[in-house]
């Protein structure tokens, strides 16, 4: 249905950005409702946008855009040439969340992460929920991300996940989880520098808004790895550890370390000695009381995960368990976000919490189930397929998108290893407008809000809102080719 235009003229008459802009009543609009009128909390934005001359807002875009390349702001996309370092697009329209929305979605994540820790301390400790038959043993302990050697490690304030990057994506039925990443999220840096470059390019719009800080993040993480400190410290001393330089988010790995003020490190610029961890500095070596780590548990240390890997440092995970260093997030977390054990997280909020879930989970049917495989194998062209484990949006199907060779080859992977896979249906993704060539048009989008978790959990009213810039499609990630763009949380 086309919009309402902001202005008097007609569409060949000054800005007119939303003149060719159609919704599709299949998908939620993020800025228009049904009958083509901006939402409430979206008028003051859709005018402004809509009377600023189309030359103007195609200047704003450009400046947005050096200042990404300026910045060096790059993710790294891999394919059939190997891994290519790319600008990530940014699209100089921002998305809108009301103060309502916001807090009603806020609620939902600090619940949702606090049965995502209690979950953790108690498959690690108690075994609880899985002796009362709330979730399968073998699901969880038959996870690859499971680490028997969590058994019994004590953690600091009961944080094993102190950053989480949840997916949220918005239907006609409303916000719902997409997925929780626990392991090593990524994405904060995209949404801070969004926010930078929108906030630049488009000044005075900007100012006509209450939209919400986001720019305390950097504070509040380094407060947040703080109170994790094994001495109680004022001022403990914290590091990043990084895989190195090819590591595809290795531009947000060097960016965080900027914001919070802490040595960017990797495996080799640490030593572990009679159960303490040391940083190797030109005057010593330093003890280090928390680490950030950005490698995979996997990574971490050779001498208690993988033999062969050079990027750890040896005997690391030992001083973790002595309790003479944090890690942030701990070991182990991995099991709370595999995608079959995703399904369960309902059941662990009431579990816990003796609450209702805030926020739905998307419908989920597990191929390890009979009947989950099943209906997964017969529908295989209207559902979206998932590894459990899997991230970045490689190793799935998108059935409705696929042809039905790719269909058939993947139904085999299937087969093979049911337990491997879970499906989804295609989900109607809302849209928002994002500038083309032509002006405005409806993209996908989804949210990554980040919640941070220490003595007590934080939030910043922002999210990396991710934009697939392909007409049409579905996939937003941006190991995937997808963009981003700014979210302005509105005060009221």
């Amino acid at each position: 249905m086309p919009v309402e235009q902001a202005g008097t003229g007609g569409p060949a008459e000054g800005g007119q950005l939303f003149a060719g802009y159609e919704t599709d009543p299949a998908f939620y609009d993020e800025m228009f409702d049904a009958a083509g009128a901006p939402r409430a909390h979206c008028r003051e934005l859709w005018e402004a946008l809509g009377e600023t001359p189309r030359d103007e807002i195609a200047t704003m875009q450009e400046r947005a855009e050096r200042s990404f390349l300026h910045e060096g702001i790059t993710f790294s996309v891999y394919g059939e040439e190997g891994a290519q370092e790319r600008i990530i697009p940014i699209d100089i329209i921002p998305r809108l969340v009301s103060a309502e929305e916001w807090e009603n979605l806020e609620r939902g994540l600090r619940q949702r992460l606090e049965a995502l820790n209690l979950f953790l301390a108690d498959i690690y400790g108690p075994g609880r929920i899985v002796a009362d038959g709330v979730i399968p043993a073998d699901l969880v302990r038959g996870c690859p991300q499971f680490r028997i050697a969590m058994r019994g490690v004590e953690v600091q304030h009961g944080a094993y996940v102190s950053v989480c990057g949840t997916d949220l994506v918005r239907t006609h039925d409303g916000f719902q989880v997409l997925e929780d990443n626990l392991r090593v999220p990524s994405g904060v840096s995209y949404m801070l520098a969004n926010r930078q470059a929108v906030k630049t390019s488009l000044r005075n719009v900007f100012r006509r808004h209450r939209v919400r800080g986001i720019e305390d993040y950097g504070r509040l993480l380094r407060q947040t790895l703080a109170e994790l400190s094994p001495r109680g410290d004022a001022d403990p001393t914290i590091v990043l550890l990084t895989p190195g330089v090819y590591n595809s988010a290795f531009y947000e790995h060097m960016f965080l370390a900027r914001e919070m003020g802490v040595e960017l490190v990797q495996g080799s610029d640490l030593v572990a000695r009679n159960g303490f961890v040391y940083m190797r500095t030109t005057g010593g070596l330093q003890r280090v009381d928390v680490i950030y780590r950005r490698i995979d548990d996997d990574y971490l240390d050779p001498l208690a995960f993988r033999p062969d890997s050079v990027l750890g440092t040896p005997g690391l995970f030992n001083a973790y368990r002595l309790g003479n260093v944090a890690i942030a997030n701990a070991p182990g977390t991995g099991v709370a976000d595999d995608k079959s054990v995703y399904a369960y997280v309902p059941e662990m909020i009431r579990y816990f919490l003796n609450e209702e879930p805030l926020l739905a989970n998307v419908e989920t049917h597990l191929c390890r189930d009979p009947e989950g495989l099943e209906f997964t194998l017969d529908n295989l062209d209207r559902l979206v397929v998932k590894e459990v484990g899997g991230s970045g949006g490689y190793g799935m199907l998108v059935g409705a998108h696929a042809t039905a060779e790719e269909r058939t080859a993947f139904a085999e992977l299937i087969r093979q290893n049911p337990s491997n896979y879970i499906s989804q249906p295609t989900l109607d993704l809302s849209c928002a407008p994002c500038l083309t060539e032509d002006g405005a048009a409806p993209r996908h989008v989804d949210l990554r809000p980040f919640v941070l978790r220490g003595q007590e959990t934080r939030l910043v009213p922002g999210a990396f809102c991710r934009v697939a810039l392909t007409p049409g499609s579905l996939v937003v990630n941006s190991s995937q080719g997808g963009g981003g763009k700014d979210l302005w949380v509105l005060s009221e």
